[in-house]
């Protein structure tokens, strides 16, 4: 199993498949570093030799920020708007959606599951 950033990718899918498994690389990003790495797109990742590994791996180290670092500057990013009372940090803090969705109706992936309300009766048909 090949280890890259820290991630076990998985052996039986294409290469560009698999490095996506890795936070911060999308398929973009994955297609790439295979071009750039010299890695035919249908390759599969057990069928990878060390050395083509070693080069995927630099390659990522050098041009890219992905996993432990990109969470940590999400959350430096996320803490210093909360820091500052910014109208986005207030929502962060809240737990509510930051980019100007209703919270009328739906919402519930920021709010959580709905909690019921004392005293509410459903409407009658």
């Amino acid at each position: 199993m090949a280890r890259i950033a820290g991630v076990n990718i998985p052996t039986q899918k294409r290469v560009e498949i698999a490095l996506t498994y890795i936070h911060g690389i999308g398929r973009t990003k994955a297609t790439s570093i295979c071009q750039q790495v010299g890695i035919p797109r249908e390759r599969r990742v057990n069928e990878l030799t060390d050395d083509e590994v070693a080069r995927i791996r630099e390659a990522i180290d050098r041009d890219y920020v992905v996993e432990g670092d990109l969470r940590r500057e999400v959350a430096m990013n996320i803490k210093r708007l909360m820091d500052l009372g910014c109208y986005r940090g207030l929502r962060h803090r809240k737990g509510l959606p930051v980019r100007g969705q209703r919270t009328s109706t739906n919402a519930r992936t920021r709010k959580g599951p709905a909690r019921p309300i004392a005293g509410k009766k459903k409407a009658a048909r």
